[in-house]
């Protein structure tokens, strides 16, 4: 620590341009880093004190769909990394790319320079140029890694890690699996965030209709209708553009991970990928969650989780008797489904749960509560902004009774925005009543028979007496305009934001609001840090790198800016962050604080 950030920099952009390391023979084909034949599906696994990365280029194929992908070292996913906690190891990875690429080591705690985020703590790896990072991991779970260049996270550019702890696991278990959750589709990622551009709802399948069976009035059916919006726009891309995958297999390859019955299996699940929510569960089998984000966590069982793009869990499942068991991981739009059978009988496929009813976006996800309207002073809802309302309206109206007018519905009440937030064409909607929904299961999950789990469940498995009370609070938006593809942070996009880094001290101790004024759920990213969950569990705060903010709510953490450096802060929703949902956060160096 004793570099400055900028000699670190500087000392960076030397290597990742240094000449490359050997490359073996299956890197280099015809084409300069393609690999010959198909891309392999499933996870490898490499360790030791060095490790080999090397990217390049392929074609992919399942369930009869074919296209681009990128690979490391000839699979997708890319090589499972097992490290050990306090060893030391250092990876090379080699860019066999004709453009730039790089890796970032998700939830891993590691200086600044070493994070793989181009243009805010490395300049990247150059084409055919070679990066190395020297890691001595200084904690152990299950983390993944992934590109942050452009789009190559979608393309394949993506694998798990597993840290051992260098003691005891207090986690028992007798087998692992990893579960690396994921989308192909042949469709090349540009294309999608070009049609994505053009019209918001280009892959929506699920729109309304007069004729459809959604439990929906006429009434209510009037109200989307001039708000010009759905109550089924869940997700941006699903089904059928997307083939759901697990650990690079679809459904139609009956994936099979073995048991013996009686044994403790553990479940590493892992969200890699790039725009999709999955609800998992197994029909007849519960899961007990003893890790969250790679940090243990107080054993809870349930039947079903929803899990946000870039997060982990860690279950515990055990099978008594011989059998099989469907792994279903339903797309939370429930378009589509990844599907895996946890068997003690070889050949043998599960029976699979059928899709169910894709769920609506209510009142609430708008930032109210349709059941007490209680919260909303009408009388600042017709206040003539227009600014950013591609519909050319004027907001939305209230009679005297209090019913709303709904026709070009933005609900722009800006004067409730903190004077930071930026007003303009990148925001088409303020929550007027975000709530704090950490209890909230997940869209759609509320209203299941069975045990879902959700943030308030989660606590940590040892107790924080060294806590200290946020020496400050801050409150950030996230905000959009889903008609024009818009994503921002405060109404300001990443490439608008500049050299105004949010910034923090050295061992700063802060409590952030995160208020999302949108109506699409926010997985938000951390680099460099854990964060602590504000979940009313005191002392045993879940730590986590990734929270969801539902739609029209909001999500609070403390966090301890004790990793000086330039980290990443954004929306793991690929598409969104490339859209301009992602800040830097700046923490000083100790000389300087």
């Amino acid at each position: 620590m004793n570099l400055s950030r900028r000699h670190m920099i500087t000392s960076l952009a030397a290597l990742s341009s240094a000449a490359a390391l050997p490359i073996p023979a299956w890197a280099m084909g015809k084409m300069n880093g393609e690999i010959s034949g198909s891309v392999r599906k499933g996870i490898d696994e490499v360790s030791g004190a060095e490790i080999d990365l090397h990217i390049a280029k392929g074609n992919f194929t399942t369930g009869g769909r074919s296209g681009h992908a990128i690979a490391v070292n000839g699979t997708v996913p890319g090589p499972l990394i097992r490290l050990k906690e306090g060893q030391e190891t250092l990876l090379n990875i080699h860019n066999m790319l004709e453009v730039d690429s790089s890796i970032h080591w998700h939830g891993l705690l590691l200086p600044f320079q070493f994070d793989g985020v181009p243009g805010i703590s490395f300049p990247g790896i150059k084409p055919y140029g070679s990066f190395q990072v020297p890691l001595t991991p200084r904690q152990s779970g299950t983390y993944w890694w992934h590109s942050h260049s452009g789009l190559q996270e979608q393309s394949g550019l993506y694998g798990p890690i597993i840290i051992d702890p260098a003691g005891p696991d207090p986690v028992q278990y007798d087998r692992e699996h990893i579960i690396l959750l994921s989308e192909f589709t042949p469709m090349h990622p540009h294309q999608i965030m070009k049609r994505l551009k053009v019209a918001e709802g280009y892959f929506n399948r699920q729109k309304t209709t007069a004729t459809d069976d959604f439990d929906l009035s006429a009434e209510e059916r009037l109200m989307w209708g001039r708000m010009r919006m759905m109550p089924t726009d869940i997700a941006d891309v699903s089904a059928p553009t997307y083939t759901y995958l697990i650990n690079g297999h679809g459904p139609d390859d009956d994936l099979e991970l073995p048991y013996r019955p009686g044994e403790r299996v553990r479940l590493r699940i892992i969200n890699g990928s790039a725009m999709t929510f999955f609800n998992v569960r197994l029909p007849g089998l519960p899961m007990t969650v003893v890790q969250a984000d790679g940090q243990n966590v107080q054993p809870v069982e349930v039947d079903e989780l929803q899990i946000g793009v870039a997060e982990t869990y860690d279950v515990i499942v055990t099978p008594t008797a011989d059998g099989v068991f469907a792994l279903a991981a339903e797309s939370m739009d429930r378009s589509g489904m990844a599907q895996a059978t946890l068997t003690s009988l070889p050949g043998r496929k599960a029976n699979f749960p059928v899709l169910r009813n894709p769920p609506l976006l209510t009142m609430t996800d708008m930032g109210m509560d349709h059941r007490n309207m209680g919260g909303m002073d009408h009388s600042k809802m017709n206040h003539g902004d227009t600014a950013g309302s591609p519909n050319g309206n004027a907001g939305a109206a209230a009679t005297m009774d209090g019913d709303m007018d709904m026709s070009g519905m933005k609900m722009r009440d800006t004067s409730m925005l903190p004077p930071d937030v930026k007003v303009g064409p990148g925001l088409d909607m303020v929550a007027m009543n975000a709530q704090d929904r950490t209890g909230y299961p997940g869209l759609g999950l509320d209203d299941v028979p069975h045990r879902v789990l959700n943030y308030r469940m989660l606590k940590s498995l040892e107790i924080d007496h060294e806590k200290r009370e946020p020496d400050r609070e801050m409150e950030l938006h996230l905000t959009g305009n889903m008609e024009r593809y818009m994503w921002s942070f405060d109404g300001k996009k990443f490439s608008a934001v500049g050299d105004q880094p949010i910034r923090f001290g050295y061992n700063e101790r802060a409590r952030v609001k995160l208020v999302n004024d949108t109506m699409m759920a926010h997985p938000i990213h951390l680099h460099g840090v854990f964060f602590e969950v504000v979940n009313g569990q005191g002392h045993h705060q879940p730590k986590k790198h990734t929270v969801i903010v539902q739609p029209g709510s909001s999500a609070t953490f403390d966090v301890t800016t004790d990793e000086p450096g330039d980290w990443a802060f954004h929306c793991h929703l690929l598409y969104h962050m490339h859209a301009g949902m992602m800040q830097t956060v700046s923490v000083a160096f100790p000389e300087n604080s």
